[in-house]
């Protein structure tokens, strides 16, 4: 295994950004292919690092716009035409200016995510939902099992629960660590996210607090968990809890949700 400060291309990956380049041309192809980008899309990169992906990516569009916190990348990534570079840190970064900017086409987002932040951006994102066409990310595998679960699995959690509601997930490429400099110590999958066109109407902070007390203790029937937090909140409606959180699907979590929001009846 090459040293966590491994380089490529004279730049020395950082780890305290959780820099790991993707440099296998396969799997940069397999991720461009999955993606298909056509001239005129409105596309945004996440974390473009050394250009990877972003080269490729110019080549089928007229423009890019990419975010990236590295200083060093990011001025080197101004150099390049066609490219629009923002310096900043991703969970800064107001998406709902960009929407605006492409409108009336929406974003098209795609990137290699720091695995160490990548459940927050993920929630960050939520909130610009509608103004997104699709999402294309390079994850820790772990965590894009854990985003495309079933009820009844051991993956099948918050995260789950959170990012089903509001798009329709796939994994459609496995990547091997080999295919980074320096490789990472775990797996990796890119993950295809479309946002559902009419999503359940709610209160998406709602949602979390109510799934997050459902998966405090995921070994314990919900009456020991969600039910405490439903009487704390004077719910009296019928709801089973005598299921796991894990038993639970997607659409029973919502309805809940919606009924102690009043957006349906209890």
């Amino acid at each position: 295994m090459r040293p966590a400060a491994a380089t490529l291309d004279g730049h020395r990956a950082r780890k305290r950004f959780g820099q790991h380049f993707l440099s296998d041309p396969a799997v940069i192809d397999a991720i461009v292919r999955a993606v298909d980008p056509e001239a005129g899309d409105c596309v945004v990169e996440i974390g473009p690092g050394l250009g990877a992906l972003t080269q490729p990516l110019l080549e089928r569009l007229r423009h890019l716009t990419v975010v990236e916190l590295d200083r060093d990348l990011a001025a080197r990534l101004r150099a390049q035409p066609g490219l629009t570079v923002l310096q900043a840190d991703v969970l800064t970064v107001d998406f709902g200016q960009l929407a605006d900017a492409c409108a009336p086409r929406r974003l098209r987002m795609v990137g290699n995510l720091p695995y160490n932040i990548s459940t927050p951006i993920l929630f960050h994102l939520l909130r610009w939902a509608d103004r997104v066409q699709d999402q294309h990310f390079m994850l820790q595998k772990e965590v894009v099992d854990r985003m495309v679960a079933a009820p009844c699995s051991a993956a099948y959690g918050r995260l789950s629960v959170m990012l089903q509601w509001r798009y329709a997930m796939e994994c459609v490429l496995e990547v091997p660590p080999q295919a980074f400099t320096p490789p990472p110590r775990v797996d990796s999958a890119v993950v295809r996210m479309e946002p559902w066109p009419q999503p359940a109407p709610l209160d998406p902070a709602l949602l979390e607090e109510l799934v997050q007390a459902a998966f405090a203790q995921r070994r314990k029937l919900l009456r020991h968990t969600l039910g405490r937090w439903l009487q704390a909140r004077g719910f009296d409606g019928d709801f089973d809890l005598q299921r796991r959180a894990e038993e639970v699907p997607v659409a029973e979590y919502v309805a809940l949700a919606q009924r102690l929001a009043g957006l349906t009846p209890a």
